[in-house]
């Protein structure tokens, strides 16, 4: 199997971690802040702001271009974070749930449609897939399972 269909399908497994890591937890508690000031009505709205983001640029790495546009930059992640969840602060926590499900099948549609010869371990298609993938859903998925061990739920 290849770099980008290991990604892709790790992504969807990763993707079934994190919704497992919610099983069972009500609205109340998806509203509770225990991340600083986020609870996990945020964490997937942030999860599902990057891959909103992060689909141009993967669109361009298909098209042979630079993968950010002019004038873009992510440095200022902590800005960025705060204008995705922003964006989203008037869904639902269903809402948000359904938003997260569509951002991730646009996103790997986009991953998809980059050429294999785009990925590659040190490739800017492989880090952008996987971060906003795979990686992040591991990271929030035992973040949120080491929050519920500490919270009793």
């Amino acid at each position: 199997m290849s770099l980008k269909a290991d990604l892709l399908r790790q992504a969807d497994d990763d993707l079934g971690v994190l919704k497992r890591a919610l099983v069972g937890l009500d609205d109340e508690a998806m509203r509770r802040p225990w991340f600083g000031t986020w609870g996990i009505r945020e964490i997937l709205a942030h999860i599902t702001g990057w891959h909103r983001e992060m689909i141009p640029v993967l669109e361009r790495i298909a098209r042979g271009e630079k993968p950010l546009a002019d004038g873009v930059s992510y440095a200022d992640l902590d800005g960025w974070n705060a204008r995705l969840v922003g964006a989203r602060r008037g869904l639902t926590v269903a809402g948000l749930r359904a938003a997260l499900d569509a951002s991730h099948r646009a996103f790997l549609a986009a991953a998809a449609a980059v050429p294999e010869s785009r990925f590659g371990p040190d490739k800017t298609a492989t880090r952008v897939v996987d971060l906003n993938g795979p990686h992040h859903y591991r990271e929030h998925a035992g973040q949120i399972l080491a929050w519920r061990r500490r919270a009793g739920l």
